[in-house]
């Protein structure tokens, strides 16, 4: 009777340990199932396809990017330059 008190609690450790090591078997499994799934639809080239098509848009942006702080700057030096007094007549009517 004392050898059956000792295995129950190791059974009872047991139990979950086994769901631990089948719980990453099927996470294993899944992620093979989604790699074959991948490659039977030919996704390492859409993917491919899609990371240059997102190059791409990324070089168009910095060159936007790039246009608009030399239009900045431009701007802020017209800002910072000094008025000249014979610029605009005051008001804005013209009679």
């Amino acid at each position: 009777m004392g050898g059956v008190a000792i295995l129950v609690p190791l059974f009872a450790l047991a139990i979950p340990i086994v769901a631990l090591i089948m719980a990453g078997q099927r996470k294993i499994a899944e992620l093979r199932l989604e790699e074959t799934r991948l490659r039977l639809r030919g996704g390492e080239a859409d993917v491919v396809e899609e990371l240059e098509d997102m190059r791409e848009e990324m070089g168009h942006l910095r060159s936007e990017m790039g246009e608009f702080q030399e239009r900045l700057d431009f701007a802020e030096r017209l800002l910072t330059q000094p008025r000249e007094k014979g610029g605009l007549p005051p008001g804005g009517s013209n009679d």
